[in-house]
């Protein structure tokens, strides 16, 4: 990963799961995701694409076959600080499996294709304020 882990976010669960941190309910493990960060609305942002891979490793996991002992996600990057627009999100992936390491290089390379938040971070959107008149 790169130097810069500035905002860093990590998220972890089954056989790689953290010892400490917010425990959230997850519906692909029963002991749930260990998410360990700050509450900055940076982070929440790394957050929400970190969250969405490890999601993604469990659901393509079973769509290709394959059993996930454990899975843990970093997420990092910067924000100009004048204008708070990202420099970009570097994300890595750990994966417990029993499975050859082709076919867990296969279905990351699947996870990082189809997750959405990377892809919709990846294409830009917009976000509106909704007023009243």
């Amino acid at each position: 990963m790169a130097d810069d882990k500035g905002f860093e976010v990590v998220v972890t669960a089954g056989s790689l799961r953290a010892a400490s941190g917010v425990v959230m309910p997850h519906r692909w493990t029963p002991e749930g995701v260990v998410v360990e960060t700050e509450f900055t609305g940076a982070h929440l942002y790394h957050l929400s694409a970190a969250g969405c891979v490890l999601n993604d490793v469990y659901r393509e996991s079973v769509r290709l076959g394959l059993v996930v002992n454990g899975v843990r996600v970093r997420a990092c990057g910067g924000f100009d600080t004048s204008t708070w627009a990202s420099t970009g999100v570097i994300y890595d992936i750990q994966v417990d499996s029993d499975a050859s390491e082709t076919d867990v290089v296969h279905m990351i390379e699947v996870v990082d294709e189809v997750a959405e938040i990377p892809r919709t971070l990846r294409s830009g959107t917009t976000v509106k304020r909704l007023t009243t008149d």
